[in-house]
């Protein structure tokens, strides 16, 4: 059980929530895990396969606290809330929000600010790692983007106006993907990356990281939905049909941290080799089932990690920067907080 502002996470897949009292207790295996009192807490993310009892579902509503159920591997399946959570405020503000041009601005900076300085943190990681065995063309290529990443983010933290926050952020894409190829260091035959290419992957490293993006956009729209957000509204993403735009929003400050970093591990380590994947007659390449299961299992892995958060200070496992980067964001939109604060890496 994590406690994060005043929203507890229960994170292991065989807990099981009760009421005692006026407190919620956490149990895994008949053992108690956790306790604390219902008016200490806001909210309830719960990631276990048992769930809650009837009581404490109920005294959660009564109480006004929204207690949500994710599958462990972070889908978003139900939300129990009572009158007074305020979620139609909450998306009132932002469905205002998206429609406003200036408002939106400081969120939107926030978060393509975030993205070129994780982008580039990326490839400082890499030359750490890697740098002594790398090439000369290769470690000066990286040096140059993530020198030039930085003057992104710098200029991205001073822009106004989205369709400006939306070119920095292209420009930044362009630079970080321009030198990602420098980063593998595994298995040079099997994994090449020429730029982006989706729907569908035409090489290993694109379908790799098209899988983990998707894992990623489950997470991120299943925190959204937990703290109250319509996850199809966004700030930097236009409104489409069927799209989850404020899920695209929050990922982007978060592909370099969770998703990106992974590829280049699970390739460089050789945790993943060509026959991993299956090649379709049209050109377009997957994962096999052999590749799915052993991401999968490294996705879950990684977020297990614990790391520091920028703006809290705390530790916490990297599976619940989605959750909590949600949760700021709603408090910014309550007027709880002045601005977003974007996840920076450290």
């Amino acid at each position: 059980m994590r406690h994060h502002l005043n929203t507890i996470y229960v994170t292991s897949e065989d807990a099981w929530l009760r009421k005692d009292g006026a407190n919620i207790v956490v149990e895994v295996a008949g053992a108690e895990r956790g306790r604390v009192p219902l008016h200490m807490v806001g909210g309830v993310v719960c990631f276990a396969r048992p769930g809650a009892s009837p009581a404490v579902m109920a005294a959660c509503a009564e109480a006004g606290i929204a207690l949500s159920f994710l599958t462990p591997e972070g889908r978003f399946l139900a939300r129990v809330e009572g009158p007074r959570t305020g979620n139609v405020l909450l998306r009132r503000t932002q469905y205002r929000l998206a429609d406003d041009a200036v408002r939106v601005v400081p969120i939107v900076r926030g978060i393509v600010t975030a993205k070129a300085a994780n982008q580039r943190t990326v490839l400082r990681r890499a030359l750490r790692d890697h740098g002594e065995r790398m090439g000369g063309d290769a470690k000066t290529a990286l040096e140059a983007a993530e020198a030039r990443l930085a003057n992104v983010a710098r200029r991205a933290a001073e822009a106004e106006g989205v369709a400006i926050l939306r070119g920095i952020e292209g420009e930044a894409a362009h630079v970080y993907f321009g030198v990602f190829d420098r980063m593998i260091q595994g298995d040079r035959a099997a994994f090449s990356f020429n730029g982006r290419s989706r729907r569908p992957p035409l090489d290993r490293v694109n379908a790799l990281m098209s899988f983990l993006y998707a894992l990623l956009g489950h997470d991120c729209r299943a925190a959204l939905e937990g703290v109250g957000f319509d996850p199809q509204v966004g700030f930097l993403h236009a409104d489409r049909p069927g799209r989850a735009s404020l899920a695209l929003d929050l990922m982007e400050e978060l592909r370099p941290v969770l998703a990106d970093r992974l590829a280049l591990t699970l390739i460089n380590r050789g945790q993943l080799k060509a026959r991993d994947f299956k090649l379709d007659e049209g050109g377009a390449v997957s994962l096999a089932d052999d590749g799915r299961k052993a991401v999968l299992v490294a996705w879950q892995d990684r977020k297990k990690r614990e790391l520091r958060h920028p703006f809290l200070g705390e530790a916490m496992p990297m599976g619940l920067i989605p959750h909590i980067q949600a949760l700021l964001l709603s408090r910014h939109l309550r007027g709880d907080l002045d601005g977003y604060p974007a996840f920076i890496w450290k």
